[in-house]
């Protein structure tokens, strides 16, 4: 096309499968449109059509438009009409190929719908069937096919000859532009997935994500001038790698890199030595006490002293390798650190742990509230979901005091719209609100799911959402047959797994998830999580913490739980002592689940295990109104009992130790429910098991624990009576304990009204054995 005249361009256009199927007014403008268009192109130089379009200017602005037809007496809408029916069955033709930034201005949508009728029409209808069967809404669908279009009018290929660089390459030009990527176009990447374009199984997700660098790429991105010191810092860091997961690994070679030897360039130019100056040193290390924020804001480093002991650790591993390794000997200079300069550390470290115990002190008090909050907040949106589902589109209706009317959005409107997707639109006639409730009610369940499994449980981040539906382990006990139900947790730090007792309410919110993301088929969709610390893909597995984003199943994101954490706080209207709003992370919910069990009466060492510490005093500083005291105490008690205790008993158990050990289960049984403390810990209440943590209410005993309420009551208005002020103290702390227990029980109960959800524990090997045969 790009050599032809313009008259055998003209002729070209009846022969188009979508010349009939435009109306007689378009075809009636397509040609006097297109031959304005071409004459005006041949006033510029140029091998060809294509040429000449990229020499007009006409990708830059448009300008062209009123070039290309001058005024006539017509108005200027009508001769731009014209001008675009012709510009539109060129681009059917191929005579031109357009660039982004002009088909970023050029909208007709029902231009593309015609292109498309040209172009690889039996592709696009395979594409169109593909995404409707992939589950892809008709908004999302529609944008697909709107870039696919675009990427095969630029690129000149037809849809099937397309690659994964035509679309990282619309891709990078629109996040250039935008700073995000396109809408729509991880749906295109689908669907050409789906008809075989692309290679099967591949992602625009996976594809663009960034791995991990390799050493030379880290240091290389700082800019070092000087090439020898670079090469070292490379050599050093390829030495330290191996030793290291890839989240250190990044940090040091920061710290080396950025915050010491490109300062050093930057300010003192020309130095290329390691043996630096005692004024550059010194010049340095004031520098390095400010940290400036990307927005210009400065404040004190808190990792001052870190950075410090880093710097030194690479100048005396350069002096202990030279005596082994001749070839680092030339770099094995004085440590510009002196041992004195890090002497801060243990104060520094003092001051971190006091801050922990602080935010615990501010946030363990206003944690019921929370919680609260987020189930009461969960069960409005499900009913507000459920009420307006029920009313048709454009009726009027009022929910817990407010009215509401039921919509679709605006691009489902008018005539010619697409169908609209199936989610349930209202408009807050109060507040005058839109609000799309099937993401508002989601968005309620994740944030109560992670906030009540974070609380009962006690994990990090990272192992939340790894958790997956083959950590849920049952263990039946042989005499009683009663079933024990274990969640194992994958460490995120240390290489020993761990298996948690799930408690009735940690039960009943995984049931409440594994029912919520269970696929058409019964089961836990398989899904990849991707580590944001090691930059690396998982397997697929069946991870309980993933929900639908559109119509991909993906692991919900450590950006998304602080979000969801944190619209729950604005929420409930939590504030500090000064007023400031309240800020939870994810960890505040391990140290407050720490705090809790310890002063409920788990022994210290005990609470470790549950944590996955390996070492006691990492979790004793979690432990935020323990006295010093106290933890004297345990620790005196944990070292005697490793002191006298036989080194047989680690070994394997006989069956007198392992019937002991399942008689610890039976002997479970309480008047109110069941005691949960770990085997082998004693009673640390002397049997006070009201006050107890460990005790797990059963919901048939909730008349019982109602009248211990109320005795308890009478026997307080007793004793002030008589004046026994002490034995009121004791009482009431009773009292306490039994009201909160009654309204973690009520809590328990709302949740699974609507009967038992089966967990759907994943079959083990004995179990398919028999299954089978």
């Amino acid at each position: 096309m790009d050599h032809l005249d313009a008259e055998e361009i003209l002729a070209l256009f009846p022969g188009l499968r979508c010349w009939d199927q435009v109306g007689r007014h378009v075809r009636s403008m397509a040609r006097p449109g297109a031959r304005r268009i071409l004459a005006w192109l041949g006033s510029f130089p140029g091998d060809g059509w294509q040429q000449r379009w990229l020499n007009s200017g006409a990708e830059n602005d448009e300008g062209w438009l009123d070039a290309v037809c001058p005024e006539d007496g017509r108005t200027r809408g009508h001769r731009i009409r014209e001008t675009y029916n012709g510009l539109s069955f060129l681009l059917a033709c191929r005579v031109v190929r357009p660039g982004y930034p002009f088909l970023a201005r050029y909208r007709p949508q029902t231009v593309y719908a015609m292109i498309r009728a040209v172009i690889s029409p039996e592709v696009f209808e395979r594409v169109e069937k593909a995404g409707a069967e992939a589950g892809i809404g008709a908004r999302h669908l529609g944008e697909a096919m709107v870039s696919l279009t675009k990427i095969v009018l630029h690129s000149g290929k037809t849809l099937d000859q397309l690659t994964s660089e035509d679309v990282l390459a619309y891709r990078d030009w629109y996040r250039q532009r935008t700073g995000r990527t396109k809408y729509g176009l991880h749906g295109a990447w689908d669907v050409l997935v789906a008809i075989g374009v692309l290679p099967v199984g591949s992602t625009l997700r996976r594809t663009t994500r960034l791995g991990q660098l390799s050493t030379a790429e880290l240091v290389d991105r700082h800019g070092i001038a000087n090439r020898p010191i670079r090469d070292l810092l490379v050599r050093y860091l390829g030495e330290r790698r191996p030793s290291m997961d890839y989240g250190a690994f990044l940090s040091l070679s920061v710290m080396l890199v950025s915050n010491f030897w490109t300062d050093i360039e930057a300010h003192h130019p020309g130095i290329d030595t390691l043996h630096l100056p005692p004024e550059v040193v010194d010049a340095w290390k004031e520098r390095l006490r400010v940290w400036t924020g990307t927005d210009g804001t400065t404040r004190e480093r808190r990792n001052y002293i870190d950075v410090l002991i880093r710097i030194r650790g690479f100048y005396l591993d350069l002096q202990e390798w030279a005596l082994h390794d001749p070839s680092w000997a030339p770099w094995a200079v004085p440590s510009p650190i002196r041992k004195g300069d890090t002497a801060g550390l243990i104060k520094t470290r003092r001051k971190v742990i006091a801050e922990m115990h602080q935010r615990v002190r501010d946030r363990l008090p206003n944690l019921p509230v929370l919680v609260d909050t987020a189930e009461r907040h969960r069960r409005e949106h499900t009913a507000l979901l459920a009420f307006a589902g029920a009313t048709p589109i454009g009726e009027t209706f009022e929910h817990a005091g407010r009215t509401y009317r039921r919509t679709v959005h605006k691009a489902y409107t008018g005539p010619g719209a697409r169908p609209a997707p199936e989610t349930v639109v209202v408009e807050d006639l109060d507040g005058g609100e839109l609000l799309d409730l099937n993401r508002t009610e989601d968005d309620a369940f994740w944030a109560w799911a992670v906030i009540e499994t974070l609380r009962h449980t006690g994990v990090r981040m990272e192992e939340l959402l790894e958790i997956t539906h083959l950590a849920l382990i049952s263990y039946p006990l042989p005499d009683t047959g009663e079933v024990v139900p274990l969640l194992q947790i994958v460490p995120s730090k240390t290489d020993q797994e761990r298996l948690l007792l799930v408690t009735p309410e940690l039960a009943s919110v995984l049931a409440s998830i594994i029912t919520r993301i269970r696929g058409a088929d019964g089961r836990v969709p398989l899904v990849a999580r991707w580590d944001e610390h090691e930059r690396v893909l998982g397997p697929a597995l069946p991870h309980l913490f993933q929900r639908k984003y559109v119509w991909r199943d993906a692991v919900i994101s450590t950006t998304t739980v602080q979000k969801l954490i944190s619209a729950t706080i604005t929420r409930a209207g939590l504030v500090d002592r000064t007023g400031k709003p309240l800020r939870y992370t994810p960890h505040d919910f391990r140290r407050m689940f720490a705090t809790e069990a310890v002063t409920g009466g788990l022994p210290v060492h005990i609470a470790a295990r549950i944590l996955g510490h390996t070492s006691l005093s990492t979790t004793q500083t979690y432990l935020a109104v323990f006295q010093d005291e106290l933890i004297r105490s345990y620790r005196a008690f944990v070292d005697q009992r490793r002191a006298t205790r036989p080194e047989a008993e680690y070994r394997e158990p006989t069956d007198e130790e392992w019937t002991e050990f399942q008689q610890h289960f039976q002997l479970r049984k309480l008047e109110l429910g069941t005691c949960g403390r770990p085997y082998g810990t004693p009673c640390q209440h002397e049997h006070a098991c009201v006050r107890c943590p460990m005790l797990r209410i059963e919901p048939a005993q909730r008349q019982r624990l109602t009248e211990i309420i109320d005795n308890l009551q009478h026997r307080i208005t007793e004793a002030q009576e008589r004046r026994w002020l002490g034995e009121v103290q004791g009482l009431q702390i009773s009292l306490d304990a039994a009201k909160a227990k009654l309204a973690a029980l009520d809590r328990m109960t709302a949740a699974t009204a609507a009967g038992p959800t089966l967990l759907g524990l994943p079959a083990g090997p004995a179990k398919k054995l028999a299954d089978s045969s």
